[in-house]
């Protein structure tokens, strides 16, 4: 009777076939890498603007409820004004500049709801570019 030997599976990987596929990757790489033309790309030049960006008008809230704007176009001073007002000075503005965006500043103090009726003015008066500023905690 003769025996036979049983063999076990072996349980390694033999990587040696692998790391040969990779160094030949790497030489063929590495020879067409020189022959390779890099892509000439053509950037648009930039040029000068005509008109520079329109400044805000600042559309102030203080605390007992009294709007003031502020035109940083003409003189950068508050002019105090009621909401009818503050509706017709918008649109006459905007007429002139269409771009000319509108921001709303207001006290931490007032309620929140006269800032809406503002912005709910001045879009109802078809006021465009309309926003609010918020000044980060320093």
């Amino acid at each position: 009777m003769a025996f036979r030997r049983q063999t076990r599976p072996l349980s390694q990987i033999n990587v040696v076939p692998y790391i040969d596929v990779v160094l030949v990757l790497l030489v063929i790489f590495m020879v067409t890498a020189p022959m390779i033309t890099p892509g000439i790309i053509d950037v648009p030049s930039v040029g000068k603007v005509n008109n520079a960006p329109a400044q805000p008008i600042e559309v102030q809230i203080n605390v007992g409820g009294r709007i003031s704007v502020i035109d940083h176009d003409v003189s950068g001073r508050p002019l105090e004004v009621n909401r009818d007002e503050l509706a017709t000075y918008v649109t006459a503005k905007q007429q002139i500049k269409r771009d000319q965006p509108v921001i709303i500043t207001a006290d931490k103090e007032i309620k929140y709801d006269l800032v809406l009726q503002t912005m709910d003015l001045l879009q109802r008066n078809r006021v465009e570019n309309v926003g609010l500023l918020a000044v980060p905690k320093q």
